[in-house]
């Protein structure tokens, strides 16, 4: 998947009660959370978002509390990924269980401005920005699968379907 958007950049230990705020704990479904996405760190990131646009931050991207929520307020909004310094380790793994790509990419991040223009391969892990190219290191195909498919869910479901189709 390659697009061309903008950039909302953040800076270092963004924690998930600000990406997600903790009275929206009771609301469960994308299209209720993506409303309140970063709504405790930057209230007008929600009017300035547009589909395909990329996250960029400092060190330790969602830290904090492990709930689910924060990355799918984030992907409910269309942010295309998130590239940072550093994740922290269960935002990094909720992100990609339900579809959402994440990137550690530091020098991207060092040299970034909020509202530059990226150019983002996700599918290769490359981004261009400035006339400028990042390579991350891309996923293995597996996880491809699992961020293709939608999240880990989708991606079972249609392991299982499949299989189940082998055997009739």
């Amino acid at each position: 998947m390659k697009t061309t958007s903008v950039v909302h950049l953040y800076g270092d230990h963004i924690d998930t009660d600000v990406i997600l705020p903790g009275k929206y704990l009771n609301l469960y479904t994308p299209e209720d959370l993506g409303p309140h996405c970063m709504e405790g760190l930057d209230p007008s990131f929600i009017s300035r978002v547009r589909a395909g646009d990329v996250i960029v931050a400092g060190k330790n991207f969602g830290t904090g509390s492990s709930r689910e929520h924060a990355p799918i307020a984030i992907k409910a909004v269309g942010i295309s990924c998130i590239i940072a310094s550093s994740f922290a380790r269960i935002f990094y793994r909720n992100a990609i269980n339900i579809g959402l790509p994440v990137f550690d990419l530091p020098e991207l991040v060092a040299a970034v401005k909020n509202g530059d223009e990226i150019c983002a391969d996700v599918t290769h892990g490359l981004f261009e920005i400035n006339s400028i190219t990042y390579q991350a290191k891309p996923f293995p195909p597996y996880i491809q699968g699992i961020i293709q498919a939608g999240g880990l869910a989708p991606f079972v479901k249609k392991q299982l379907t499949s299989m189940h189709q082998k055997n009739i």
